[in-house]
């Protein structure tokens, strides 16, 4: 389990793993076996990761070309995303959070329905990872609280209208930020996510990792980032989802230096090191002269 002295926000950059068993994975790397997610885990805990994020439902925003954005649909989650049965879902991902809660790092359960988190939970996970914000389902918060697990509330909307980006985004978090509270989330236990890709035209992903710092001000909170090989990098670059590895390194350095805690990814290897070269600039983490 995390602990807060383990934590240690504002010392260094924590990086997590991304595990899909979700076969319509729009990053073309869902897993449809456990073996192979579970050695794909051992891998990144190799290569450096510190959490490692297991997730059995695709929450591929489903790209509208009128405003070349990509949508979230929390209102109405099947609009933009194939909704697969809790049951398929648990079946999905509670074998492999079993065994890699097992590896010794923390497991994140990447989810927005609270059966589903529960089961992770009770398999070994410790934190939840809400891409609604818990406006799909409250009951997710007070999951969060029986069991004293960290949840993640992501910033996500419908559509891509904003009268100012940040403010709008700040003020959606700390309504999330509200309910987990009030449903006896601790504030220790809360990590905001400003969810990069979900809601927001390009313009608006660019405008946000030029503002995370400001926005993190706001809000008060520890932030993750999920920016891996997502849309934006790939029309900036014109390129795949497979060839996104410099421009998701060049992302997760401007967030870091702007005081990003967590960084979810897909390319363990390379980002530890963005990581860790980021965090000697931007950070105090030692405090040893580097020889």
């Amino acid at each position: 389990m995390i602990m807060n002295s383990m934590m240690r926000f504002g010392k260094r950059t924590y990086v997590m793993g991304i595990i899909n068993m979700s076969p319509e994975s729009f990053s073309g790397d869902g897993f449809i076996d456990h073996e192979s997610a579970i050695s794909m885990a051992k891998t990144y805990i190799d290569q450096g990761a510190d959490i490692i994020d297991v997730g059995g439902q695709s929450t591929r925003p489903r790209y509208s070309a009128e405003v070349e954005s990509l949508v979230s649909g929390v209102d109405k989650p099947g609009d933009s995303y194939e909704i697969v049965s809790e049951e398929i879902e648990i079946e999905r991902v509670v074998a492999v959070v079993e065994e890699v809660s097992k590896l010794g790092v923390p497991v994140s359960i990447d989810t927005f329905k609270p059966n589903v988190a529960k089961a992770a939970i009770l398999a070994g996970a410790t934190i939840i990872n809400d891409v609604t914000g818990l406006k799909f389902d409250i009951q997710m918060a007070h999951i969060a609280s029986e069991y004293s697990s960290y949840i993640v509330l992501m910033h996500n909307q419908a559509t891509t209208k904003y009268e100012n980006l940040i403010e709008n985004v700040a003020d959606s978090l700390n309504e999330s930020v509200s309910k987990a509270i009030s449903a006896g989330v601790r504030r220790d236990k809360i990590i905001v996510d400003p969810g990069f890709g979900f809601g927001k035209t390009v313009t608006h992903n660019l405008d946000l990792l030029n503002n995370l710092d400001v926005l993190k001000s706001k809000l008060g909170y520890p932030m993750l980032l999920g920016t891996s090989r997502k849309s934006t990098i790939g029309k900036v670059l014109n390129l795949p989802e497979g060839q996104r590895v410099e421009g998701t390194a060049a992302t997760m350095a401007i967030a870091i230096s702007q005081g990003v805690d967590i960084i979810r990814v897909h390319d363990v290897e390379y980002m530890v090191r963005v990581a860790k070269m980021s965090d000697a600039i931007v950070r105090d983490s030692s405090g040893n002269e580097i020889n």
